[in-house]
């Protein structure tokens, strides 16, 4: 680029994606005159879905503004819980997101997962024709403009991955009502309806049972329910906390 150079200071949280030499307040930028600012922050690293707010000399501007020469621009992060209009909430998660995706079902968060690769174009196309979220560790796909909207997950530990969305999105929480391997709602079954999917001990053992509306999986309180449930218990406890 060889035109306006402008000063740009990204917020705390942003600076994960830029180099460590625009870590420290605002940086010299040499912009094309041409390219609008969304453009000139996405080519500096950051994801135009973790921007909050774009302020130029003390206002406010769309990301279509054009920089001028000498303008400072502070590029601040999302406001947290995060409002996203137009829609009911709720989310796509891309292939490397399966713990993730499980987790929230689990808390009865309507939350759509690719297990398979099936590649940005799709997903994003998904995100579109849904209206969901799209949760990715991968900045490339977040900038992919058919997207309806995005979110990065900050972590690679799945603990910190829930804690991230729910502290961003505070979705509504109602445990126990979806299937963690398709994301359908859960029904009360008898012991006879699930008959064919429990083993010997089970069916001596448990008496309560869910089965899902859509793929027909059987859920019991079996021997991992601990640990399923102090998941739900700290989530739980996080929205009781407001965090």
């Amino acid at each position: 680029m060889n035109g306006p150079e402008i000063h740009v200071e990204f917020a705390p949280g942003l600076q994960v994606f830029v180099p460590h030499t625009r870590r420290r307040g605002a940086t010299a930028v040499v912009t094309d005159g041409v390219s609008s600012l969304g453009h000139v922050v996405e080519s500096l690293g950051v994801p135009l879905t973790e921007v909050g707010t774009l302020v130029v000399d003390g206002r406010e501007v769309p990301v279509s503004h054009v920089p001028r020469a000498d303008e400072t621009v502070q590029v601040r992060a999302v406001q947290r819980p995060q409002q996203v209009p137009g829609a009911p909430l709720r989310f796509l998660l891309d292939v490397h997101l399966g713990t993730l995706a499980r987790r929230l079902r689990l808390l009865g968060v309507d939350t759509a997962y690719e297990s398979t690769d099936i590649g940005d174009p799709a997903l994003a196309a998904r995100s579109a024709a849904e209206k969901r979220v799209l949760l990715s560790r991968d900045r490339g796909l977040l900038r992919r403009r058919e997207l309806w909207a995005g979110a990065f997950v900050y972590s690679t530990r799945p603990d910190d991955q829930l804690r991230d969305v729910l502290g961003r999105f505070h979705p509504e929480l109602r445990p126990w009502t979806r299937c963690t391997a398709c994301n359908g709602l859960l029904r009360q079954a008898t012991k006879d309806e699930v008959a064919d999917q429990l083993e010997h001990g089970t069916q001596r053992t448990y008496d309560v049972f869910a089965r899902c509306r859509a793929c027909g999986r059987a859920y019991w309180k079996g021997a991992h329910h601990d640990q399923l449930e102090a998941i739900v218990e700290q989530a739980m406890s996080m929205r009781a906390q407001g965090s």
